[in-house]
């Protein structure tokens, strides 16, 4: 019976990695039973360091980092705060109306704390810092808008939905164009 060529390509290639790897384990050295040497004189060789990561590495991470942070804020203000307010849901009697105002409480928080990741990570790109500065102040205000979305206060929405738009701009005059991205429930309730 007659073996395919393949099969000895393989064993050959297997045998000699076998060997190659017994052969790298070894010291180099040959010892024997007269020549010990005395393995405490032996200094271990640092580790090398991890270079850091280039300006132009940190900025593309920067700006990717952003891109995902802001997009996540986008997709969680759309799905659960602006379209629930366009459905009506936030009005006194509506069915459904406490559960789309606790969700919109979540979603406000999160996209607050999403848009100051975004805004951290904007610090690393000179391009991205400049053009969010400005919405700086904005973003702050952020911070109470869940409060009010709670108590029933519809103004907070357009206030939500023109940050995220402002941010969007100034990601897309920067090089880093944001797309919603709809957090799941988990990250959400994370926060």
């Amino acid at each position: 019976m007659r073996v395919p060529i393949r099969r000895h390509v393989v064993a050959l290639t297997l045998s000699t990695a076998l060997l190659a790897g017994t052969a790298a384990c070894g010291t180099g050295e040959m010892t024997s039973t007269k020549d010990t040497k005395d393995t405490s004189a032996v200094r271990a060789v640092p580790a090398a360091k991890p270079s850091p990561t280039t300006s132009a590495e940190r900025q593309k991470f920067a700006k990717t980092r952003f891109v995902a942070n802001a997009g996540l804020a986008a997709g969680a203000t759309y799905q659960w705060i602006v379209k629930p307010w366009k459905a009506g849901k936030f009005k006194k009697g509506a069915h459904g109306r406490k559960s789309a105002l606790v969700k919109a409480a979540l979603a406000g928080t999160f996209t607050y704390n999403r848009l100051q990741a975004a805004k951290r990570n904007a610090q690393g790109d000179p391009a991205l810092a400049k053009a969010l500065a400005p919405l700086s102040s904005g973003i702050d205000a952020l911070k109470n808008l869940p409060a009010k979305l709670k108590n029933g206060d519809t103004g907070a929405v357009s206030s939500f939905n023109d940050t995220i738009n402002k941010v969007k701009g100034a990601g897309a005059s920067a090089g880093a164009p944001v797309q919603n991205k709809v957090p799941s429930a988990a990250q959400l309730s994370k926060g």
